[in-house]
């Protein structure tokens, strides 16, 4: 792991977002692990998170011109990415609503109009299907994707192969980029006891996907 990645680990760890011990996920399935990126709000460290998002981008060479923010997560994560990078440059954000308002400014967008080269930030990338959703809301528009960020990557299965989530999205043509995934989870025998670790290998070999 990267200093980058054991920072975030750390954070996620100290703030509650990210817990060990038995959890049931949308799925049904029985994980040793759950991460709830609400938690870093209440923490509060959100320039040290920032910061950490800024760190990954910078490691993986991403240039783009704005931020999407998929609610309800991707709207935090992508204003305070937006924030920390205003010192240097402009970026703007938008963000989506989940029911459609009918009055005011109408509709489901709020911030700028997608264009350009855009940067879907979001938590965490389980089945793939909440990415999915906010390729379906920017179709209509006139843009590019520069890839999806996201805090973890869980590598589960996907929705219609053996291929794991973010692998299917990278074979349909959108490069996933993530804070940690859970091979890197793995490299952190400091941060995470021993019986935790190997619950965590358990279920990885159960519900793992295949990278492309």
């Amino acid at each position: 792991m990267k200093d980058y990645q054991r920072n975030f680990l750390k954070l996620a760890l100290d703030s509650g977002a990210f817990k060990l011990g038995t959890f049931t996920l949308k799925s049904g399935r029985q994980s040793p692990y759950f991460f709830n990126a609400s938690a870093l709000i209440e923490h509060g460290s959100l320039n040290e998170l920032a910061e950490i998002l800024v760190q990954k981008l910078e490691d993986s060479g991403l240039k783009f011109d704005m931020i999407f923010g998929p609610a309800y997560k991707g709207i935090f994560l992508g204003s305070i990415l937006a924030t920390k990078m205003s010192k240097e440059m402009n970026v703007p954000v938008c963000f989506n609503r989940k029911e459609v308002k009918d009055h005011g400014e109408g509709g489901s967008l709020i911030g700028a109009r997608p264009k350009g080269k855009v940067l879907i930030v979001d938590d965490v990338i389980s089945s793939g299907l909440a990415i999915r959703e906010s390729l379906e809301f920017l179709k209509p528009f006139d843009v590019e994707l520069a890839g999806a960020l996201v805090t973890l990557d869980r590598q589960e299965i996907g929705q219609n192969s053996d291929l794991s989530a973010s692998a299917e999205l990278q074979k349909d043509g959108l490069n996933i980029f993530s804070v940690i995934s859970l091979d890197d989870l793995l490299d952190a025998n400091e941060l995470i006891d021993s019986a935790s670790m190997e619950a965590i290998k358990d279920y990885r070999s159960k519900y793992q996907g295949k990278n492309v």
